[in-house]
């Protein structure tokens, strides 16, 4: 998905949320543990019930990979179901590779090859090998790479904040020397909701790119300082949230509660987009 597609989409639908498929079987509702394919049911009843809401679906590959062959099947029927779907998504592959420009090769035909198993348009990435670990991923037109520049999690503090460069700090020189690989059109970057304060300096290097923000929701982040913070004109984010709305209810009214938590966040992201895009 081009960049115009995927902002013609946030605009028609009033919403750039993102919806985790973070799929763990013990939290799933009983009754779907029991059946053959049930972990695909869970997701497409997340997705039915969601995507009037959302613009984005991310699984994250760990979850399906712990679950060894049978979770990759149930990871390609999920993308195949997107696929299939009258009204379009973006998918992210949240795998977070990181590896020499060889493997990376490999890990991108693996998850963005268009006649792949999967076919995704994005995929998450360390960048701390640098650009030839990096430059794979971007070469499939109208795939992006989500480079991680700022995470949501406590280790954050153990590198990304260290300071490069007189008071540079590493998460922005990565930032800097990432718009050598890539561009507005093919490089996001991932920007935890809980470093939401941090958003003016990420802007002050990526004005115009896209940013996925993780964290709103089960990990605390506010969606108005982001919104605050982050928003450009053309919206430039995707804000993901899995927890709060998959695990809205484990019943059999599971997709029903998704749905709802789901429609709370658009509503105010429809507010957000009036407010500070033009």
């Amino acid at each position: 998905m081009k960049r115009k597609e995927l902002v013609d989409l946030i605009f028609a639908r009033k919403s750039f949320l993102c919806v985790g498929l973070d799929v763990d079987k013990n939290k799933m509702p009983e009754h779907l543990r029991k059946e053959e394919d049930g972990v695909f049911l869970f997701n497409k009843a997340i997705i039915d019930a969601t995507i009037d809401y959302a613009v984005a679906y991310k699984p994250n590959l760990a979850f399906y990979e712990a679950m060894g062959i049978e979770g990759l099947i149930q990871l390609r029927k999920t993308m195949d179901y997107l696929h299939s779907l009258e009204k379009p998504a973006f998918t992210i592959a949240d795998a977070k590779r990181g590896d020499i420009g060889n493997t990376s090769q490999q890990y991108a035909k693996a998850f963005l090859d268009p006649n792949g198993e999967f076919g995704f348009d994005s995929m998450t990435i360390a960048p701390y090998m640098g650009a030839d670990s990096v430059q794979p991923f971007t070469v499939y037109d109208g795939k992006w790479v989500i480079l991680l520049a700022l995470t949501s999690n406590k280790g954050a503090f153990d590198f990304q904040f260290l300071p490069v460069e007189g008071e540079k700090k590493l998460f922005e020189k990565v930032l800097e020397t990432s718009k050598q690989w890539g561009n507005e059109e093919n490089m996001m970057y991932v920007v935890g909701a809980t470093k939401a304060d941090m958003l003016t300096d990420v802007r002050a290097i990526v004005p115009d790119s896209f940013l996925l923000v993780p964290g709103v929701g089960a990990q605390g982040g506010s969606l108005d300082d982001v919104c605050k913070y982050g928003l450009t004109k053309d919206c430039g984010l995707l804000v993901n949230s899995s927890r709060g709305i998959i695990y809205a209810s484990t019943g059999t009214d599971f997709a029903e509660c998704a749905g709802a938590e789901a429609r709370k966040l658009q509503e105010q992201m429809s507010q957000a987009l009036k407010h500070y895009c033009h």
